[in-house]
């Protein structure tokens, strides 16, 4: 009988331990996947005389055919009062994007129709034809006024924006 308890407690400390460094993997390997979501989220920097201003891109198609062009300089003229806009180099994707949306302040966005790159610096009713590529990280004062602005586009290389460094224990000491 004292076999027979002594035995039954190796095994439940054995399940215990297995648990236990199960969830100790798990929860060490959540970094990984974090990592992997963010490499998909492409930053870029929107330099504007002496003020740069970041942006993230969604992974969608038009905003991957977008990164394809940078660097891009551009000047960029304003247009209703709400954004700014600029004609592309080149026509973006827009399949699989929605017929049109909602833009808010920040948003970068594709018109279809007309081919031009738009940064919203004032909310806009829904359009038809407008492809969301991403948001501004941040203020968009220096969008604002009714002037044009040349602006150069262009990917954040590595490092440049500490959001995208993250580190995984697990793997440093693999």
């Amino acid at each position: 009988m004292v076999l027979l308890l002594f035995m039954a407690s190796i095994e439940v400390a054995s399940a215990a331990t297995s648990a236990s460094a199960s969830q100790y993997n798990e929860s060490m390997t959540m970094p990984l996947a974090k990592k992997s979501s963010e490499k998909s989220a492409v930053k870029i920097r929107i330099i504007i005389a002496d003020t740069t201003l970041t942006a993230t891109l969604q992974n969608t198609q038009a905003a991957r055919d977008f990164v394809t062009l940078l660097p891009l300089d551009l000047t960029l003229a304003d247009y209703n009062g709400t954004e700014k806009i600029a004609d592309l180099p080149a026509k973006l994707s827009h399949k699989d994007a929605p017929e049109g949306y909602t833009p808010k302040v920040g948003d970068i966005a594709y018109f279809a129709p007309w081919g031009n790159l738009a940064f919203f610096y004032h909310d806009f009713g829904y359009s038809r034809g407008l492809i969301r590529l991403g948001q501004i990280d941040g203020s968009v004062d220096a969008l604002m006024g009714d002037s044009d602005i040349k602006v150069r586009i262009e990917q954040a290389q590595n490092g440049d924006d500490s959001e995208l460094r993250t580190y995984n224990v697990y793997e440093k000491f693999k």
